[in-house]
């Protein structure tokens, strides 16, 4: 089991920009329509922007202000699928014999937005970059939390996901609108996450859980829960 506090919240999504539309998307959540929307990211340089991806945008969005002030920042980033359009757009120069673009491929490998992210904050803390299937954000609160306990004032924790091109669309099927969020985790015990074994019904949820998991902060939830595969992760609230 660890403990941890999350201090501070950030999320984006199309048409979701503010605290109040996610408080009230998390009362009555809907599926998202299909957006070509980015968020703004006008605080970073013009030449900079240019070259992030919406993923990485995303990012960026709801990590910089949870940064702000903040000096020796570890960040914990997790995406299950990552750059896929990127990915995407490379394949398909490969199978039309095409040369591939170096920057196109530096940006598009899962490391590339803590490697901007360590760039453009002159940041130079422990970065870490997961994919770690279903269950990604609890294995993100497993790194961060053993980055509080070597010490650490603060740990950023930022899960994004990008809607996969329709080529992926058959497989891909847990992402279902482009999200980012962005938590603030610091020492404590307002929560505990607890992993259980055994044999599970892995059962589809609407929402990826990193939105479920918003949703429980912000509908003020005391407990929810999230397995994949034998793995069961508890999430409680202290009272």
């Amino acid at each position: 089991m660890i403990t941890f506090n999350i201090a501070q919240w950030r999320a984006w999504a199309p048409g979701l920009d503010s605290v109040d539309d996610w408080h009230a998307w998390c009362h009555a959540p809907v599926l998202l329509p299909v957006s070509q929307a980015c968020p703004d990211v006008s605080f970073l340089p013009a030449m900079q922007r240019r070259r992030l991806s919406r993923l990485a945008r995303m990012a960026f969005s709801v990590g910089w202000p949870l940064a702000e002030g903040l000096e020796s920042l570890p960040l914990v980033f997790v995406s299950r699928h990552g750059e896929t359009p990127r990915t995407l757009d490379i394949l398909s120069d490969l199978a039309n014999n095409q040369p591939l673009s170096p920057t196109q491929f530096s940006l598009s490998v899962h490391n590339a937005v803590i490697g901007l992210w360590s760039i453009l904050r002159n940041e130079t803390s422990e970065m870490t970059a997961l994919a770690a299937a279903g269950d990604g954000l609890e294995h993100g609160m497993l790194e961060a939390a053993a980055l509080l306990s070597e010490g650490a004032k603060a740990v950023l924790l930022v899960i994004t996901e990008e809607q996969a091109p329709d080529a992926y669309a058959s497989w891909i099927v847990d992402v279902p609108f482009p999200y980012a969020v962005g938590l603030l985790l610091t020492p404590g015990d307002e929560w505990q996450l607890e992993l259980t074994g055994g044999a599970v019904q892995l059962t589809q949820t609407q929402w990826p859980h990193a939105l479920n998991l918003l949703r429980a902060l912000l509908t003020e939830q005391a407990a929810c829960q999230h397995a994949w595969k034998n793995r069961v992760w508890n999430w409680q609230r202290k009272s």
